[in-house]
């Protein structure tokens, strides 16, 4: 863990728009799995609410313009504020199940969350909806019906911003095959990121979340 911390705005300017996508649909990642984690708390709820709205708001002006400065600095903004959530709240099945991914498939982070976020926001809905409707509140979502029709709504926001950037739309064209799911079933039930998930996991419900994704 650093000692310290620079966010400097002025080097988002000067990344490929493709891993601005990436590490934006992380950070948005970030602000979902801390918010409903086990470990959350009203600081790290805050921070996390503030963060998702920046991120709604300024990821794809930034990643059409990387010289747009105040999307620059409220993206900035926005992945501090994440990190400073999820550092405290730890987060969940998304990232469990990105980490395999990333060391199997030699993957980006983000876009494997990208490609996993709607499917596990739609899994975590059984037990945890309430949160996600105040996550979709926090970017302009409507949140009128019932706490699991809001959940679904929100997963297809998120699937649609990351299709928006650039992000692939299954774990495929990643180099997931079918015959991988087993393996990376067994090491995502093992991160300590899957400890903090609101709903127990089991592994053939993480293995049909992988197959899903497919």
């Amino acid at each position: 863990m650093p000692d310290l911390s620079v966010s400097d705005p002025e080097l988002l300017t000067t990344v490929p728009a493709e891993v601005t996508a990436q590490v934006g649909m992380d950070v948005l990642t970030h602000c979902v799995e801390a918010y409903v984690s086990l470990a959350h708390g009203r600081m790290t709820d805050s921070l996390a609410l503030e963060s998702i709205s920046g991120v709604w708001t300024h990821l794809e002006r930034l990643v059409d313009d990387p010289l747009d400065k105040v999307a620059a600095e409220e993206m900035s903004l926005a992945s501090l504020r994440a990190g400073m959530a999820f550092t405290n709240a730890i987060l969940g099945a998304t990232h469990a199940m990105s980490h395999p991914v990333g060391g199997h498939c030699d993957a980006p982070h983000g876009a494997i969350n990208a490609v996993l976020l709607p499917h596990v926001i739609r899994y975590n809905a059984e037990v945890c909806a309430d949160g996600f409707v105040d996550l979709a509140g926090a970017i302009g979502l409507s949140t009128d019906g019932n706490a699991r029709m809001v959940a679904d709504r929100l997963a297809d926001a998120v699937a649609g911003l990351g299709a928006r950037v650039g992000m692939p739309e299954s774990l495929e064209p990643l180099g997931v095959r079918l015959g991988d799911l087993d393996r990376l079933t067994t090491h995502a039930l093992a991160d300590s990121c899957m400890t903090t998930n609101p709903r127990r996991p089991q592994a053939a419900g993480i293995r049909d979340l992988y197959a899903a994704a497919l």
